[in-house]
């Protein structure tokens, strides 16, 4: 599994600057081989009009963290990636405080690479979702 030493928690922030991932909130906190680790602070917004964390922000979370390991683990030469599936299984919600994401890969192949993640409610260390995606790696395309 290849690894990029130079993609750091302050790169992948800065990188993500204007973009989706600083318009939710979510912040990398640490990047090593094989693991990424998230950070989410809960605020109203996230909130879905029940008045629990909306679904759509730990998928956010989970699926940014998953991306950020793609980007660190991309082969050599690749150019980038994205998204092709993704599945989520909610166990809880968290109304306050901060969320926790640690995403490792399960697969980190040439073409694809199959990402699981975990969401922790940091108040209480409790798992609050699953999540796995597939990315679809990206290569720089050569005309002769």
């Amino acid at each position: 599994m290849d690894f990029n030493l130079d993609i750091t928690p302050k790169y992948l922030n800065l990188r993500s600057k204007g973009r989706f991932g600083e318009f939710v909130g979510v912040k990398a906190i640490e990047v090593k081989k094989g693991q990424v680790l998230c950070r989410l602070n809960i605020y109203p917004k996230l909130f879905a009009s029940n008045g629990f964390l909306h679904a759509a922000s730990i998928i956010s979370l989970a699926d940014t963290t998953c991306g950020y390991g793609t980007i660190a683990h991309l082969p050599k030469n690749a150019s980038n990636f994205t998204t092709i599936e993704l599945k989520s299984n909610f166990l809880g919600t968290a109304k306050e405080g901060s969320l926790r994401c640690e995403a490792s890969p399960r697969h980190a192949g040439k073409m694809t690479q199959v990402w699981d993640a975990a969401v922790v409610d940091e108040k209480n260390n409790r798992e609050i979702a699953l999540f796995r995606c597939t990315q679809m790696i990206i290569w720089p395309h050569f005309t002769s």
